[in-house]
């Protein structure tokens, strides 16, 4: 396929096992640019990335994410990944979970365009809820009414990704 963005759609895979290496910083913030650039309604871009590259932290909101999915002690729902990007946005604006959607996806197309590997993870709206969590939002400035969308986890893949599978059939309709 020629067109590089409709190559990177079909051939972009959801990471389930990371290497520790760290994801560079020029790689990150080219990821991070890509979300700020997602569609937003009425393009009021309230949404925004919280770039946790932090071990403590990242391990910290790990956890709080196993403890949601009921996962045994130790386990790790980000999958080794070493960098979460977290992504919230503002309850305020009627479109905000659509808003927020468009961001992770356009995360994971830049992670997969820059060689990096991501995968989403869910629970963010719930970890973001806590109290202790909309103070850690306070202590960065972040005031207001925020939901966590998503975490969209980056690291270099240690394995292959998984092959493509055939798309379901009877799920466009044409009208003319």
């Amino acid at each position: 396929m020629a067109n590089t963005v409709l190559n990177s759609i079909k051939t972009r895979r959801s990471v389930r096992k990371y290497k520790p290496d760290i994801v560079e910083q020029e790689k990150i913030n080219q990821i991070i640019e890509a979300g700020l650039y997602a569609a937003s309604g009425m393009n009021h871009q309230e949404t925004k990335i919280i770039a946790i590259t932090n071990k403590e932290l990242r391990d910290k909101l790990s956890k709080e994410k196993a403890k949601f999915d009921g996962l045994y002690d130790g386990a790790d729902p980000f999958y080794g990944a070493p960098v979460v990007l977290v992504v919230i946005a503002n309850k305020d604006y009627a479109d905000y979970v659509y808003d927020g959607s468009l961001v992770m996806g356009n995360l994971m197309l830049a992670a997969h365009a820059v060689g990096v590997g991501s995968c989403w993870i869910c629970r963010a709206k719930e970890t973001f809820e806590k109290p202790e969590y909309q103070d850690f939002l306070k202590s960065l400035g972040i005031t207001g009414n925020w939901e966590g969308i998503g975490y969209c986890i980056l690291g270099y893949p240690d394995n292959n990704p998984t092959p493509d599978i055939p798309r379901k059939p009877n799920r466009v309709y044409y009208i003319d």
